[in-house]
């Protein structure tokens, strides 16, 4: 949740499986109340959504609930830290406007870099600057714990100012893990 003197508002990524997108609900509250949204972190939701009228973004609207939120048993499928870059720069390309790009990264290990944190590619030379909150806070060190010095999976948002981490999974069987 972010919040500010007259709002409060709510940003809930989901994944579809069958569908292979990624879709943003968004959750208003008047300050000091939490929005009415309420999903648990790395739940599986068995619902229709629509797409959001207005902008060509990935913003929904959740329809029908067909059963509660339940365990996830799977994971979204992540990229190397180049294949977000690129994602972003692709979606920058169509909105100039756009701040940042859901992404999943796979096999990425936090790693300290000057001042700051990235997340860097188990695998390859490349990594992402964790931007902003990402790079301290209290959500950074549950992530760097989570890892502890091996790859892990991370969900979160690529943009201009770099990679905002939300959510983690740890390289073997285990739960999703908030870093927000």
């Amino acid at each position: 949740d972010t919040a500010d003197a007259r709002l409060t508002t709510r940003r809930v990524w989901l994944y579809g499986k069958e569908s292979d997108r990624t879709a943003l609900l968004l959750s208003y509250g008047a300050a000091g109340r939490a929005p009415e949204l309420t999903l648990p972190v790395g739940a599986a939701l068995d619902a229709e959504i629509s797409a959001y009228p207005g902008t060509g973004q990935q913003r929904a609207a959740l329809g029908r609930q067909f059963a509660p939120p339940e365990p996830a048993r799977t994971r979204p499928p992540g990229v190397a830290t180049s294949q977000a870059a690129v994602r972003y720069g692709e979606a920058l390309r169509d909105d100039p406007w756009l701040d940042s790009v859901p992404v999943t990264l796979e096999r990425v290990v936090p790693v300290p870099d000057g001042d700051g944190w990235q997340l860097a590619d188990a695998d390859g030379d490349t990594a992402l600057p964790l931007a902003g909150a990402g790079g301290n806070g209290p959500g950074l060190w549950r992530l760097v714990a989570l890892a502890g010095g091996a790859p892990v999976t991370v969900f979160g948002e690529c943009g201009h100012r770099g990679f905002t981490p939300l959510t983690a999974w740890p390289a073997g069987p285990g739960p999703a893990v908030p870093l927000c």
